[in-house]
C-alpha cells in the first residue's frame, strides 16, 4: 500500500473554488455589514422591519444550503456555480441600482437562493480535490480564504459607505461576484461527484431524522442564544454606533475584530481544551457571551469619567462606545474559539453509527434560530432605546446633529441606548443557565445507562 505524502499542491479546480469563495465571502459580509443600515436608510423600512427582513434573510441562508446542494448534486459542480454566481450578480446589482422595497425583498430572495449553492458546492469541491492524508490542509486553506474575505469586505465596506453610499457596498459585492462567474467560467472544469450528495428525498428524511433527536435540537435552540449575541455585530452594532458616536465612526472596522481575534486564538484555545470534554468547553462560551454583551453596556460610566474622549495610548483618543465594542468583541470571538471546534465534535458524536455527515451538515441550524431571535428583536429594541433620527420631533433631530457634530450634549431619547446590551446579556445569561439544565439532565440520563463521555 503506497503511503500518501503531504502537499499543497492542488488541482486547478482547487484553487479557483477558494478564489471564488474568497470574493463571494468579501459580497456578502461587505453587504450584510451594512444590511440593516441599507434597509432603513435607504428602502425606507423602519428598524422593526429591517430586523425581521435582515433575520429572515440570514436565517434561510443558514437553512437552504441543505437542500440547494442537492440541487447542485444534479445540475453538477460547474453548471451550480455558474448558476449561483450569476443570481448573486443579479442580486446585488439590483440592491445596488434600485432601493424599492419590492426590489429589496426580490433581490435578497436571488441572493438567498445564489448563496445558498456556493458553500455545499466550494466545500464539496475542496473535499473531492484532496485525499485523506491532505484534507486537513485542504480545508484549512478554504477557512482561511473565508477569513480574508469576510475581513477584506468589511475593510472596504467603511469608505465605500462614507464616500460613495450604502446602494455602492451592493454595486460593488455585484462586481466580486461578476468577477468570481468570469473566473469560474473560464477556469473551472466539472468534477466528478460520484458518490457524493443525497436526492431530495434523502435529503428530507434526514432532515426529519434530526429533528427528532431531542438532545441534539434541545443544543441547538440554546446554542441559539449565543449567536443571537454574536449576531448583533450586524443586525445592531452598526447602528448603534453611527447613532451614538457618529456617522464617521467605523462599525464595520470594529467588526473586523472578530475575525483578526478567532484567526489569532482558536488553534491555541483549541489546543488547550483538548483533553477536556465538549460539554465543559462549551459551557465556557456560554458563560463568556453574556460577558460580552455586559461588556458594551458600560460606555455610561467612562463617559461620565472622561466624557467623549478618553486616553487610550499616548497622545491617542478614543470614543468610550468604540472601546467597549472593540473589547466586547474581542470577547465574543474568544467565547467563539471555546464553541464552534467543540460543539462541531459534540455534533459529531450525535450521530448513529454512518451518519456523521448528516448531522455536521444540521450543525448550522443554530445559527438559523440565531439570527431569527438576534435580527427579529434588535428592531425593537433600538425603536425604544436608539431610535432613528429621522424619526425624531425636527427639535430633538437638530439637538441630535449637534450632539454628532461635537455641539452640544446628546438628546434625552438616547440616555438609555445601553439597555439594548443588557438584554443581550439576559439572553446571554438565560442560554448559560439553560445549558448547565440541559447538561445536568442529560449527565444524569447518561449515568443511569451507564455511558461515559
Amino acid at each position: 500500500m503506497t503511503e500518501e505524502k503531504l502537499t499543497w499542491k492542488f488541482s486547478r479546480e482547487f484553487w479557483t473554488a477558494n478564489g471564488v469563495e474568497l470574493l463571494e465571502r468579501a459580497a456578502y459580509y461587505g453587504m450584510f455589514i451594512c444590511i440593516t443600515l441599507y434597509l432603513t436608510n435607504l428602502v425606507g423600512f423602519t428598524d422593526i422591519q429591517a430586523g425581521w427582513i435582515a433575520g429572515t434573510f440570514a436565517s434561510l441562508l443558514y437553512f437552504m444550503p441543505t437542500f440547494s446542494g442537492a440541487w447542485a448534486d444534479s445540475l453538477g459542480f460547474r453548471r451550480a456555480l455558474v448558476m449561483a454566481f450569476a443570481l448573486l450578480t443579479i442580486g446585488y446589482s439590483l440592491l445596488g441600482f434600485f432601493q424599492t422595497k419590492p426590489t429589496t425583498i426580490m433581490a435578497l430572495a436571488v441572493i438567498m437562493l445564489g448563496g445558498s449553492f456556493i458553500k455545499s458546492i466550494i466545500t464539496g469541491t475542496v473535499a473531492k480535490c484532496s485525499d485523506a492524508a491532505n484534507r486537513a490542509r485542504a480545508f484549512s486553506i478554504f477557512y482561511q480564504m473565508v477569513n480574508i474575505g469576510a475581513f477584506t469586505g468589511k475593510m472596504l465596506a467603511k469608505p465605500l459607505r462614507t464616500q460613495l453610499g450604502l446602494e455602492y457596498i451592493n454595486l460593488a459585492s455585484a462586481c466580486y461576484c461578476l468577477l468570481a462567474l468570469v473566473i469560474v467560467f473560464f477556469l473551472y472544469r466539472n468534477i466528478d461527484t460520484h458518490g457524493m450528495g443525497k436526492n431530495f428525498k434523502e435529503t428530507w428524511d434526514g432532515f426529519i431524522k434530526v429533528l427528532k433527536n431531542f438532545r441534539f435540537m434541545a443544543l441547538i435552540v440554546i446554542v441559539g442564544g449565543f449567536w443571537a449575541i454574536q449576531h448583533q455585530l450586524y443586525a445592531s452594532m452598526p447602528k448603534y454606533i453611527l447613532r451614538t458616536v457618529g456617522q464617521n465612526a467605523s462599525p464595520e472596522w470594529y467588526a473586523n475584530v472578530n475575525p483578526f481575534v478567532v484567526v489569532l486564538l482558536v488553534i491555541p484555545i483549541t489546543q488547550l481544551m483538548r483533553k477536556v470534554k465538549p460539554m465543559t468547553s462549551i459551557g465556557i462560551a456560554m458563560l463568556i457571551i453574556p460577558l460580552s454583551a455586559l461588556t458594551m453596556s458600560l460606555s455610561p460610566i467612562l463617559q461620565k469619567i472622561y466624557g467623549n474622549s478618553m486616553p487610550l495610548i499616548g497622545k491617542i483618543f478614543i470614543h468610550p462606545i468604540t472601546l467597549v465594542f472593540i473589547i466586547g468583541i474581542a470577547i465574543q470571538a474568544i467565547a467563539e474559539c471555546f464553541l464552534s471546534p467543540r460543539f462541531l465534535e459534540y455534533a459529531s458524536k450525535q450521530a448513529p453509527p454512518g451518519e456523521t455527515g448528516l448531522y455536521m451538515g444540521y450543525s448550522h441550524i443554530n445559527s438559523f434560530f440565531g439570527n431569527l431571535l438576534g435580527f427579529g428583536i434588535s428592531g425593537y429594541l433600538l425603536n425604544a432605546w436608539c431610535p432613528d433620527p429621522k424619526t425624531l420631533p425636527p427639535a430633538i433631530f437638530d439637538a441630535w446633529q449637534k450632539a454628532q457634530a461635537g455641539q452640544g450634549a446628546m438628546p434625552s431619547v438616547y440616555a438609555h441606548a445601553h439597555y439594548i446590551w443588557y438584554v443581550f446579556a439576559g439572553i446571554g445569561l438565560a442560554a448559560f443557565l439553560a445549558f448547565l439544565l440541559f447538561s445536568w439532565i442529560t449527565g444524569a440520563i447518561d449515568k443511569k445507562r451507564g455511558v461515559i463521555d
